[in-house]
């Protein structure tokens, strides 16, 4: 478990946790008309950039009634160039293109070529599970739900930091991927079973899932700048990736660029219908929109039937539940769920429609408040993820106006106050960490006899290679993950990627007659994103 708020925040983090702070004045009047509110935004927004001065640049879009009464951009695209962001500059929106690949389906439901409670395998006959028994039970809704039973962010690694594999690639090897948990029982955020669902989408029209996403809703909503997926993004045109990459960890030391492109640390074209989107604030204004409208166009023509924007919308999982909002806690929910690509819960007593994205270098989230006709996203070209918590959460709040549930509250100051406090327990891990490799155990074996080629049934091979007096550790399959493997306790290495941007990894190997046979995988901090999925990879000595 993460000890600060990171990516997962962004993908399903309520509004939770905070203490009771100053009233801001910014809240009071805010949903009387247009021109107030998108004035009222404006003003929180330069509060929370300011409150955050080292996030580089920010993109922030409201529709209200049908109508964009903001599209605006903040900072600049990258810290180091002085180009500004605008309202028409590209982020990477990562898991917010999951509600684009569910209304993609629900367009083929309205077609009569898919329905939600069929099986996968109508549409993928090849298609199974590590678990032979679920093969002829998993349903379309299944795949968007993120209900099957996999651990959080199983099978990521498969693309996850870049890799070099092809979704034909990804999708031979789902079988292998290990489910730890019961059918249908528990929420667990799983990318890998978009990308089935991207193949269904495939299946079912004759074209792959980007044409049809680009045709079928880009084309019709007028999202001319919008790219399903990022491989052919011009840099010059893109927000670039920004994080902090030490030391001692990933996400401390000072914020930095971390790539000349948004590709460079980010390519999921492979596994584009569960993160492959960048767009800007006046294109998904248009699809917040639409959203809100149940389908509806402009034109009077219909993107999806009413009929499947509520089912869209209507909950599949419990995501989790409490006993709801306290002073101390303003806006936490009683029930929060996952419907298909979206996540719905209760907020200050309303209805909320979200879904958060992250990638290497930026954090978004698009938040529809449908009893108000409202919709907002805001993108960010940085990891600052407490900031994206002030602004979803205040935003809303100023949506709301003096007519929300509770007290004004302050959500600037009480994220700042996790991060600080986030921080500290993330250095003090970082120095745990270091003392026990200090004080570690030397390893059984000579160094060369850990060295040989180690395979994972789904992730393929992992190679440890003796190069004079060190050991260095490569993934096959993920360029960016190759580094030395040192000695940190007994028969538990540690790699030190001279990619800092990555995460490192603990090696622990199991020995049989005084050799080395198996190995087993974790993250070396805590604070590592969950795709990082090390712990689920079962080596064992070709």
């Amino acid at each position: 478990m993460s000890v600060r708020l990171t990516r997962r925040s962004a993908l399903f983090a309520s509004a939770g946790a905070a203490a009771a702070l100053p009233k801001v004045a910014w809240a009071q009047d805010a949903a009387n008309d247009d021109a107030a509110l998108a004035d009222a935004v404006d003003a929180y927004v330069r509060q929370c950039l300011e409150a955050w001065p080292e996030n580089p640049g920010l993109s922030v879009a409201v529709v209200k009634d049908g109508r964009p009464v903001l599209t605006r951009g903040y900072g600049r695209k990258a810290m180091d160039r002085p180009a500004p962001v605008d309202e028409r500059t590209l982020f990477a929106v990562a898991s917010n293109t999951k509600a684009v690949t569910c209304a993609a389906l629900a367009i083929l439901v309205d077609e009569g070529k898919v329905k939600w409670d069929e099986p996968v395998r109508t549409h993928l006959p090849g298609f199974a599970l590590s678990k032979p028994e679920l093969n002829d039970l998993i349903t379309v809704r299944d795949l968007v739900s993120h209900r099957i039973g996999f651990g959080l962010g199983a099978g990521d690694l498969l693309f996850w930091p870049n890799s070099d594999r092809t979704r034909a690639e990804i999708m031979a090897v789902v079988d292998k991927v290990p489910i730890e948990d019961q059918f249908r029982a528990r929420y667990h955020y799983c990318n890998l079973m978009f990308i089935v669902a991207g193949e269904v989408v495939a299946a079912a029209s004759g074209m792959p899932w980007e044409t049809f996403v680009q045709t079928r809703i880009l084309d019709r909503l007028g999202m001319a700048d919008t790219l399903p997926v990022m491989v052919n993004a011009d840099p010059a045109k893109c927000a670039l990736p920004h994080g902090r990459v030490g030391p001692p960890l990933r996400y401390q030391g000072p914020m930095t660029r971390i790539g000349d492109s948004v590709q460079e640390v980010w390519n999921w074209t492979s596994a584009g219908a569960a993160g492959g989107f960048m767009t800007n604030a006046v294109d998904w204004a248009r699809w917040m929109a639409v959203q809100l409208a149940n389908g509806a166009l402009p034109d009077g023509t219909r993107l999806f039937s009413e009929a499947q924007g509520r089912e869209m919308w209507r909950p599949n999982i419990i995501v989790g539940s409490s006993a709801g909002p306290t002073p101390d806690l303003p806006g936490r929910a009683i029930a929060a769920t996952y419907a298909a690509g979206w996540q719905v819960m209760d907020y200050r007593g309303e209805r909320m429609i979200t879904h958060g994205g992250g990638s290497p270098g930026g954090i978004s989230g698009t938040v529809l408040l449908p009893g108000r006709n409202v919709g907002f996203s805001y993108f960010s070209n940085a990891e600052e993820s407490l900031l994206l918590r002030a602004l979803r959460s205040g935003i809303a709040d100023v949506v709301m106006g003096p007519t929300r549930n509770g007290p004004a509250f302050d959500w600037i100051a009480d994220s700042k106050r996790l991060e600080t406090e986030g921080n500290a327990r993330s250095i003090a891990a970082a120095a745990e960490i270091d003392a026990k490799q200090a004080a570690g155990a030397p390893p059984s074996l000579p160094g060369s006899a850990y060295a040989g080629n180690w395979r994972d049934p789904w992730y393929g091979d992992v190679t440890i290679q003796a190069r004079d007096t060190q050991l260095w550790l490569a993934f096959t399959r993920s360029p960016a993950l190759k580094g030395p493997l040192e000695p940190y306790d007994g028969d538990t290495f540690r790699t030190r990627f001279p990619d800092t941007r990555e995460e490192d990894v603990f090696v622990t190997f199991e020995l049989e007659e005084s050799r080395p046979v198996r190995a087993t995988m974790k993250a070396v901090s805590p604070d590592a994103d969950f795709s990082y999925d090390f712990h689920d990879l079962r080596l064992t000595r070709v």
